[in-house]
């Protein structure tokens, strides 16, 4: 009993913010990125969405988190960050990954998909991909 009431302490979700999400980024490669500064926010964005308006963070409270899955061959893959956690002394970001189902027909169209949230304030950062 003790055991799990530490466990759970020890675990504590954390609140997501969407901030944009979709499948077609700028970013090619995939990557995992935090930005916790507006010179890091400012940079990650325009890598990502070039001069399009970025959504607003306020950058005391919250950091940046965001998957890039990088370029793929045709439509049907997606990302999605599912969670955040403080676990310890690390915030351990989830997120899943969606691919086209095999047999399925998929449009033959480059996409390169990617999910960026914003999160309360954390120093070391983990990923963990779920099913």
């Amino acid at each position: 009993m003790i055991a799990m009431f530490l466990a759970a302490i020890l675990q504590a979700a954390v609140p997501v913010r969407s901030l944009d999400k979709g499948p077609m980024s700028q970013i090619d490669g995939a990557r995992q990125a935090v930005a916790r500064s507006a010179a890091e926010w400012s940079t990650l964005w325009s890598q990502h969405a070039g001069e399009r308006a970025k959504p607003a963070v306020d950058l005391n409270k919250e950091m940046i988190v965001a998957v890039f899955l990088g370029t793929r061959s045709t439509a049907g893959f997606s990302v999605e960050v599912v969670g955040a956690r403080e676990e310890g002394a690390a915030l351990i970001v989830s997120y899943r990954e969606t691919r086209p189902q095999p047999g399925n027909v998929a449009a033959q169209i480059l996409t390169s998909p990617y999910h960026i949230v914003a999160v309360p304030k954390h120093g070391d950062v983990k990923w963990e991909r779920v099913n």
